[in-house]
């Protein structure tokens, strides 16, 4: 890729320490929490050297930066072949006791709910996938982490589909679903190209949902935690997974960060007490939050979208704005904030 300037674009690997640490550092800068980690079954099944690696770096800088940091297992490339998530708890054990996770070296800074510490399970409910739920282990795996005397006593937390609570539309209709979402401690449904701001009144649409989502989880005890994102493009990432339907470049534009702060105010006014920034740095599906240039390559085979004119760290400060008003340090404002 080259710029506008015929200069050579660069990019970043997360395998270096020093990004890792240059992400973590922001994170402070901004006045953002922390992140997940997400890692993929593949990864925790073969414990891949890379995957470790960056593991290894995010939770020093998790912990040289104060940020939480916590573990989400991600079921995609969990296949039908028999498999189930006995993997995974293999691989809590391993990093519970080779990589510390939950006892990192200097400040402990592992993302605790309720006192215990935090395990996401995302993928959960996902009619496009080739795995049933009901018979890969879930209930097992939610068990152990739970309940195991050495590695267990921990909040988990489920990723779900949009419509888990009406089991339709991008969700199963199984109502075992529901039986495994009473198991776990927090409800995340993911919303990522659910909403858009090219339709009339969407966000009534998200205002809704997160209402009755907020009832469903609280007359059954437990915690919900909306999805918001910036934006959504995969027209590049679509030509090479499914070249029979290419997306279109921008499908869900940014508006220069308008349709991410009308989630943050919708989700915040229909009672949302925590957001789940969807994501930090995915940049492939185009909702990464971190720095990004508003000179983009420019390319005749590949096509970018830029930052509406934005500073880089636009959604970063954004991020933080939003984390400012869960914690009570200024008033929710429907209208996206302005930098003096």
């Amino acid at each position: 890729f080259k710029l506008s300037n015929g200069q050579p674009a660069k990019f970043f690997s997360s395998h270096d320490k020093s990004t890792v640490d240059l992400h973590f550092k922001w994170m402070q800068q901004y006045g953002i929490d922390g992140v997940f980690m997400q890692r993929f079954f593949g990864n925790a099944k073969n414990r891949d050297k890379e995957s470790l690696t960056v593991i290894k770096n995010a939770f020093e800088a998790a912990s040289k930066y104060e940020r939480a940091v916590a573990i989400m297992y991600d079921l995609s490339g969990l296949g039908a072949n028999g498999e189930d998530c006995s993997a995974i708890i293999e691989d809590w054990k391993y990093l519970v006791d080779e990589l510390k996770v939950t006892n990192q070296a200097g400040k402990k800074t592992y993302l605790h709910h309720n006192g215990k510490p935090l395990v996401t399970i995302w993928g959960v409910g996902f009619p496009d996938r080739p795995y049933n739920i009901r018979n890969i282990g879930l209930e097992k795996l939610i068990d152990f982490l739970k309940n195991d005397p050495v590695y267990g006593n921990c909040t988990v937390m489920l990723g779900v589909p949009t419509a888990w609570r009406t089991l339709n539309a991008d969700c199963v209709n199984d109502p075992y679903l529901h039986q495994l979402i009473k198991k776990c401690d927090i409800v995340l449904p993911w919303t990522v190209q659910r909403y858009t701001p090219l339709l009339h009144n969407d966000m009534d649409r998200l205002r809704d949902n997160t209402i009755d989502d907020i009832k469903w989880c609280t007359d059954n005890k437990l915690d919900y935690v909306p999805c918001i994102s910036p934006g959504f493009s995969w027209h590049n990432l679509s030509r090479y997974e499914f070249p029979d339907d290419v997306k279109p470049v921008g499908s869900i534009p940014r508006q220069g960060g308008r349709f991410y702060w009308q989630q943050i105010a919708t989700a915040i006014n229909a009672g949302a007490s925590m957001l789940y920034v969807a994501m930090f740095d995915e940049v492939n599906e185009a909702t990464a939050i971190f720095k990004s240039s508003d000179n983009p390559p420019v390319s005749a085979v590949t096509s970018f979208i830029n930052m509406d004119g934005k500073p880089s760290d636009h959604y970063l400060w954004l991020t933080g704005e939003a984390a400012k008003v869960l914690r009570n340090q200024k008033p929710l404002t429907l209208k996206m904030p302005e930098r003096k």
